[in-house]
């Protein structure tokens, strides 16, 4: 026998997860709960109308996961939009869309600080905003310099437990609104259509930020060496989570409306779902704002942690300074210097940031890398594929142009703001690479 034979026999990732087992895991990414903590950011900015925004922006995101699920096929182990665009179309492109995705990474964990502030000033009043930002922007910087981790089996039950907390709001909704009976006969389709406050404009900005709601999807594609069939499953999977909660996400944010109409401002805009869900029954104030509490804790920590390791990719690159940036805490393993660098930066922009300001900043930078996932699909299954089809060059361009009109109808502060964060990189990869003649990457994790 060949002394090597054996040598690749060891133990192996075994492919066990089925498409629902692949769907399901997507659903829980994306959080069963996840329109609620946007809820009042939509509506004030859609003047309603929060149910056609999350329906729109579920059109976008599918073609934009179908572009995903293939390139993921061609890609398995990279598995990132600045992968494709600088493998499909040019490394300095890659590069762009790479920094775009910095962005999100820095300000994810900043949108939680302020949503969980605001909730926990909801709770306990006698503290200050201000205060509770310092509280978790400090917690979450020392729990992760801790390198603490959330089990899967953990997540899996706070999964659960959200699950039950939209099943509950579902039930007390309904019966809310069948025990206030209504005779205006538009009462059931304003949430879709109120021709009182309806603009293309006020819909399209809603729908900008509604983009959030969806995004995560990508993180099906980490499961390529477990999943039965992958290039198939993983395909299906992606579409069909972002299906699964689209329509989910529209179900929860139009019983809210019914309960809480446009016309009414809400005490709280950052908590507004909360308000919505204790006129229907009183503890679920305590019930859903505790809830989205431990959501967003959990995401803010999650999201500090990846922005500090995307930090780590770049500087072990050289794309930033590698004797600050590229450091590992032998002790904790984990990018000591990052962790700190991020929780300072939260810190900080949490005071001059709202929230609606931060989701439109995060989709400001996930729009434009959809739209890189969108154009390499294109390039390579329609300019560069033997077999083009039509789904090659339709979906993609549907999802390509679907994400522009969305990126441009953000707000223009957020467009401001969003491009000197792009002028700043795009100077400092133009002043690294000589004019983009050397090549210039960086890594960046999976979300």
């Amino acid at each position: 026998m060949d002394k090597d034979s054996g040598a690749n026999t060891g133990p192996r990732l075994r492919r066990s997860l089925t498409l629902w087992d692949l769907i399901l895991y997507g659903a829980i990414v994306l959080q069963p709960v996840a329109p609620m903590s946007v809820f009042g950011a939509l509506s004030d900015r859609g003047r309603g109308h929060v149910v056609t925004a999350v329906l729109i922006a579920m059109v976008a995101m599918l073609c934009t996961a179908f572009s995903y699920g293939k390139m993921a096929s061609v890609y398995p182990s990279a598995g990132s939009a600045f992968t494709y665009v600088a493998q499909e179309i040019h490394s300095s492109a890659g590069y762009i869309t790479g920094w775009s995705m910095v962005m999100d990474y820095i300000v994810n964990p900043l949108i939680c600080t302020i949503w969980c502030a605001g909730q926990a000033h909801e709770f306990a009043p006698g503290i200050p905003v201000w205060g509770w930002k310092i509280f978790f922007a400090v917690v979450f910087t020392l729990l992760n310099l801790q390198g603490i981790k959330t089990s899967a089996r953990l997540n899996a039950g706070l999964a659960a437990a959200m699950s039950a907390v939209v099943v509950v709001v579902f039930v007390t909704t309904i019966r809310y609104i069948l025990g206030h009976p209504h005779s205006d006969p538009g009462f059931f389709t304003r949430p879709f259509y109120d021709p009182q406050t309806f603009t293309a404009d006020n819909l399209f900005g809603c729908t900008s930020l509604a983009v959030l709601t969806y995004i995560g999807f990508d993180a099906i594609s980490t499961l390529s060496e477990e999943a039965e069939n992958p290039k198939r499953n993983i395909l299906l999977a992606t579409v069909l989570s972002c299906v699964v909660i689209g329509f989910l996400s529209a179900a929860e944010v139009y019983v809210a409306q019914l309960v809480w109409p446009a016309s009414q401002p809400f005490p709280n805009p950052d908590t507004a779902y909360v308000y919505a869900a204790a006129r229907t029954w009183a503890p679920l104030f305590s019930i859903v704002g505790f809830t989205l509490l431990v959501a967003n804790f959990g995401s803010g920590m999650g999201a500090q942690i990846g922005a500090a390791r995307l930090l780590y990719g770049m500087g072990r690159s050289n794309a930033l300074p590698k004797s600050f940036f590229g450091q590992v805490d032998p002790k904790h393993h984990i990018p000591r210097n990052n962790v700190i660098f991020i929780g300072v930066i939260v810190l900080i922009g949490s005071f001059f940031l709202t929230y609606g300001r931060g989701i439109e900043l995060l989709n400001f930078g996930a729009l434009i890398a959809f739209m890189g996932v969108n154009a390499s699909s294109f390039v390579h299954y329609f300019l560069k594929g033997e077999q083009r089809t039509l789904g090659s060059f339709l979906v993609p361009i549907v999802g390509f142009v679907v994400c522009g009109g969305l990126w441009w109808s953000l707000s223009t502060p957020a467009k401001i703001l969003g491009g000197i964060w792009m002028i700043a990189g795009i100077a400092f990869g133009a002043w690294k690479t000589r004019g983009f003649r050397e090549e210039l990457s960086f890594e960046v994790p999976p979300e």
